[in-house]
């Protein structure tokens, strides 16, 4: 396995279940409000927005207090560039998906340490789940027939009709970035591509948890993902089964 996707090691399990709670509690937040049905639409998606970034701060105010925050809803806490311990945050990943009522969005809580992904979480809300990188989430095998190349319902990417011309697959669009990605490790799809921008946050979690769970997850030109980098942009991805990776860089290199 290359550095790029080399599982964490020596990973306190009390990080994970930190990431766990924090995601958790946001996504126990979002249920309800959706639930209570006083809000709908983009006006639901900025209140679960605000409520579930408070969610988050609260256990990891409780558990990390000194610990930087890098989240989404939040302005960017620059102390982050020096600091060994870095949460990564998006507490609703899928607004949109959120406020129409589907299931396909995610809450992300992801660690940065010593410089690298080191624990995390995705709370899968509309499927009442929640992936871990510790224990990793167990890939299921390939189901055969052709694989699958999930992508944005609004915007698939030109490198996502290059992967899936290599592979003789087929496109399934989904929600958001979280689930795409969950998606490929629970074996719904076998592959997700990204481009046209994203940001650190949007990646994170669900990385990490791919990688744990032994997938390659990687930018479209192959170099690895970095995070916690001065620059919140990390525009582009590919998360897949290890013996589609080749196949598919060079396609998207090729494209």
């Amino acid at each position: 396995m290359s550095a790029a996707n080399r599982r964490p090691t020596g990973v306190a399990s009390d990080d994970v279940e930190t990431a766990r709670a924090a995601a958790a509690a946001a996504a126990s937040v979002l249920l309800a409000l959706r639930a209570d049905g006083e809000l709908s639409g983009r006006a639901l998606g900025d209140r679960g927005d605000a409520e579930a970034q408070a969610a988050i701060l609260g256990v990891l105010r409780e558990r990390r207090p000194d610990d930087v925050v890098f989240s989404e809803e939040a302005v960017d806490d620059r102390r982050r560039l020096t600091a060994d311990r870095v949460w990564i945050v998006d507490p609703l990943d899928g607004t949109r998906e959120y406020g129409e009522g589907r299931p396909d969005w995610a809450v992300h809580v992801a660690l940065w340490s010593a410089g690298e992904l080191s624990a995390a979480a995705v709370a899968l809300p509309g499927l009442g789940a929640v992936l871990v990188t510790d224990p990793p989430a167990a890939v299921p095998p390939a189901a055969g027939g052709p694989p699958r190349i999930a992508v944005s319902r609004t915007r698939p990417p030109s490198q996502a009709d290059a992967a899936a011309t290599a592979l003789g697959a087929e496109l399934v669009p989904l929600g958001s970035a979280g689930y795409k990605t969950a998606a490929v490790v629970r074996g719904e799809v076998d592959v997700y591509v990204h481009a046209g921008g994203m940001y650190q946050w949007d990646s994170a979690a669900p990385v990490a948890v791919a990688r744990a769970a032994g997938l390659v997850a990687v930018r479209l030109d192959g170099s690895p993902l970095r995070y916690n980098e001065p620059e919140a942009s990390l525009p582009d991805l590919v998360v897949c089964r290890p013996e589609l990776a080749e196949t598919i860089l060079t396609a998207v290199a090729a494209g």
